[in-house]
């Protein structure tokens, strides 16, 4: 026998194998065939047999059949009242659950008074037995007989001593009540049950509470008892639940009228408004307790007392109060009549914050956009300042809302004579007497000042309606468009909406081309407000306004491109209007340029961007009064106040107020706010953040303190580095005088007289105000540069090598830019006289 190869052996066994495994295939595919054909077969003999059984049914109780969208029909049907049941079932369960809950909630709250009068009514029989035990006692020690006669005679019995001591010095046992008496008795005791005993033993020895009491064991009836019946303690409940509805309601009542004196724009009556609040607040009013907690807080309305705010506050962020959270997280964080602690002020941030506090949502964005005391977070941000700009924009009205005025303490020392925000009374006189006179353009003029407020004049719709109706009656096309806004909208009391007038007005001056009242015209046609709703005749009217500049035109524009109201949809000529609304300050604008730029539509999306935006429409909101307020408190000599108020703002990421808190407390006003050891470190902490949002002052000022030394280490290396940023990025010319001081004395940088030279001469080209000081500079570094040259030259080496400073002291360039000021002085005298 031949033997195979182990390779043929291999070949042979893989052939075997497939020849084996398609054997197999082809067996198990017949087979499944062979099994479908027989299912197939029984389903349509049973199909057969229904349709048989349902032909020979009678007529009247053969069932129709469905055809299949019947039949889904049907079944959609049925799924659709089974969930209309599960529903109605969970509404019923839920209801019940509630009222099982409340029920039990009422029964509970019964139980805990009736067993604290039980615990009442149990003290006082123990008091008045301990006195009876100690009269008793006191009558044994006076050897008095129980009928008042004295001891030692002998037909008045004695007292029984050791019975009425023993029997008064017995506890006093408080009788358990049960609030439901139950009339089903005791159920017998049974076998295996913890602690009992076998059934003959029960039945001989039944159960101490299943005896009938005996006469001396019988409970009190009603009129013996000291616990008054469930009848009488629930009409005394009722009763004091009706006193405290009448408390709370008098209390509301008392607020209420309080907020509308301090919703009046007279100072008067807004002072006057926090008697009622005080009134109220001794109520326990929650919402007038915020507010004189916080007027005690700022010093404005009532006196200042931290302290006493602090308690409020305290008292009412316990029981969830987020204004109150939100302002003692404030003091927290300033460390006002407390310890500061930013850990604590950010706890009570955030739970202001959840609770909608939009002070607190404001302040917790801007310490995630600026990384104050938590990681920086661009997201966080946006959130937080989204939430408080959605609320500033449906308060805003379609005009844009009252003017915010922010003036900065330190451009007012520095320019007294300067743009100021405030106008001066005497001006404000004058207007006034040229308005009387007829003057058209006076009239407009505090018209508009009284309409919308700020510059140091109260908002004032009464004096705004009658400046306008002089001038609209003189033709002024201005004033009567802003007659109709103030019919369209509405201006508190003084005029109600009414639309037809003001549809009359804006056509007037919509015919003379006035901006504002094609603008009215056109919002009016976009709503419907009073005329059909036509947004072509709409879109019209704000081409026309926005053609001449005005930021009404250019808004609505950017709303219908946006929208696709009456025009194509476009989002570039969206962005393009909004950007130009946006320049001339519309709150709306920036808002809509923030959800734009926070959901990239039209644009790439750009979380700062979008935080930058948000944060600009969130200072808008109604809280920036209070900038105005602090100023008012500053002119008037509260620094106290106003350094409260501007840190408060501070706090919220106003620039302006950290400036000027930083401001107050350079200047070294006397504060019980912040203790003297903390007013340079606390300024140079506020200047730093002023900074850090652009303002150019506040950097040069940080390059000052670490210059000087105040509040941190003298270090000329960080200086010069302020110095440079405010040179480099915001051109500022005190920044390059100080740079050139430096490089011509090398402090922190290399001693270069050539360097000192540029930047003297940079600082006379940015700022005219700087040519004098430059001037005085450049002379003392000629001369310098001159005695530095012929040391050097070797000529009169013995007069050039005189140590100055050993002469004239450290400070001999002073004194030498003094005597050159003083001789360019003389010349300048003479140079007048001459002609």
């Amino acid at each position: 026998m031949k033997l195979l190869r182990p390779h043929q052996a291999c070949l042979l066994a893989v052939v075997l194998f497939v020849s084996g495994t398609q054997t197999q295939d082809i067996t198990g595919r017949a087979q499944e065939a062979a099994g479908d054909d027989l299912n197939d077969n029984q389903q349509q003999q049973q199909q057969q047999q229904q349709e048989n059984a349902h032909q020979d049914e009678p007529a009247e109780t053969r069932r129709p059949r469905l055809t299949p969208e019947e039949e889904q029909r049907f079944r959609e049907l049925q799924r659709q009242h089974y969930e209309d049941e599960q529903e109605r079932y969970v509404s019923e369960q839920g209801q019940q659950r509630q009222h099982s809950k409340e029920e039990q909630n009422r029964v509970m709250a019964d139980q805990v008074n009736i067993q604290q009068k039980m615990r009442d009514s149990a003290t006082q029989r123990q008091l008045q037995a301990m006195q009876r035990q100690r009269e008793a006692e006191e009558r044994t020690g006076q050897g008095s007989s129980i009928d008042g006669g004295e001891g030692g005679e002998e037909d008045a019995p004695g007292p029984e001593i050791g019975r009425s001591q023993e029997y008064y010095r017995q506890p006093v046992e408080v009788p358990v009540y049960n609030p439901v008496p139950s009339t089903t008795p005791m159920p017998q005791r049974q076998d295996g049950f913890s602690g009992s005993h076998s059934g003959q033993e029960d039945a001989a020895d039944p159960h101490p509470l299943e005896q009938p009491p005996t006469p001396l064991e019988e409970p009190p009836t009603a009129g013996e008892s000291d616990m008054p019946p469930p009848e009488e303690v629930e009409e005394e409940m009722t009763e004091e639940r009706r006193e405290q509805l009448e408390k709370e309601k008098e209390a509301q009542r008392i607020y209420e009228e309080g907020m509308v004196l301090k919703n009046s724009t007279k100072k008067s009556d807004q002072k006057s408004a926090y008697a009622f609040f005080l009134e109220a607040a001794e109520l326990n009013h929650t919402e007038s307790r915020e507010l004189v907690g916080f007027a005690h807080l700022y010093g404005d309305y009532l006196p200042q007392n931290a302290t006493r705010a602090l308690e409020i506050l305290q008292d009412l962020a316990d029981k969830g109060s987020p204004k109150a959270q939100m302002g003692l997280g404030f003091m927290y964080a300033a460390g006002i009549s407390t310890n500061s602690s930013q850990a604590k002020a950010l706890v009570y941030y955030t739970f202001a914050a959840l609770g909608g506090d939009p002070l607190a949502q404001m302040t917790l964005g801007y310490r995630y956009w600026s990384g104050i005391g938590v990681a920086q977070s661009c997201e966080s941000a946006l959130t937080y300042y989204r939430m408080v700009s959605n609320k500033v924009a449906e308060e805003v009205s379609v005009s844009g809302g009252a003017a915010v005025q922010r003036v900065r303490l330190h451009d007012e020392v520095e320019n007294p004579g300067g743009n100021s925000a405030m106008l001066d009374d005497d001006l404000i006189q004058y207007y006034q007497f040229l308005a009387d006179k007829g003057d058209v353009q006076a009239q407009v003029g505090l018209g508009q000042l009284n309409y919308q407020g700020g510059r140091g004049v109260e908002q004032n719709y009464g004096r705004a309606l009658d400046y306008f109706q002089q001038a609209a009656a003189a033709g002024n096309a201005n004033a009567m468009a802003f007659l109709g806004k103030m019919h369209s909208e509405g201006a508190g009391e003084a005029v109600k909406p009414d639309n037809s007038t003001a549809f009359q007005y804006f056509k007037k001056a919509a015919e003379q081309g006035n901006p504002v009242g094609q603008s009215g015209l056109g919002l009016m046609y976009m709503y419907g407000k009073g005329v059909d709703q036509d947004y072509s005749k709409a879109f019209k009217y704000f081409s026309q306004a926005a053609e001449q500049g005005w930021v009404d035109g250019q808004l609505q524009l950017g709303i219908m491109y946006y929208s696709g109201l009456g025009v194509r949809r476009d989002y570039k000529m969206a962005i393009k209007y909004f950007n130009l609304a946006s320049q001339s300050g519309h709150v709306l604008a920036f808002y809509n340029l923030a959800q734009m730029h926070a959901t990239g539509t039209g644009m790439m999306r750009s979380c700062h961007t979008a935080v930058e935006l948000f944060k600009n429409v969130a200072e808008r909101g109604r809280w920036s009064e209070l900038m105005m307020e602090a100023h008012n408190q500053y002119k008037d000599g509260n620094s106290n106040s106003a350094l409260v108020m501007y840190t408060l703002l501070a706090e919220l990421g106003y620039e302006v107020a950290q400036s000027n808190v930083a401001f107050i407390l350079d200047q070294g006003s006397r504060t019980h706010v912040v203790g003297q050891e903390e007013v340079y470190p606390r300024a140079l902490l506020h200047w730093g953040r002023a900074a850090a949002q652009g303002y150019t002052v506040a950097r040069v000022k940080l390059g000052d303190y670490h210059y000087y030394g105040y509040g941190t280490d003298v270090d000329y290396e960080i200086a010069a580095t302020h110095y440079r940023l405010a040179s480099e990025q915001q051109h500022n010319a005190q920044a390059m005088f100080n740079l050139g001081y430096m490089h011509e004395n090398g402090l922190g940088m290399k001693k270069d007289i050539h360097l000192a030279k540029r930047f003297y001469d940079m600082a006379a080209e940015t700022s005219a105000d700087a040519q004098v000081p430059v001037s005085l500079a450049l002379m003392k570094l000629g001369v310098l540069y001159g005695m530095e040259y012929l040391e050097h030259a070797g000529q009169n080496g013995q007069l050039w090598t005189v140590d100055l400073e050993g002469y004239f002291g450290p400070e001999w360039d002073i004194w030498l830019c003094t005597l050159l000021a003083l001789l360019l002085g003389l010349v300048v005298l003479y140079r007048r006289a001459q002609r």
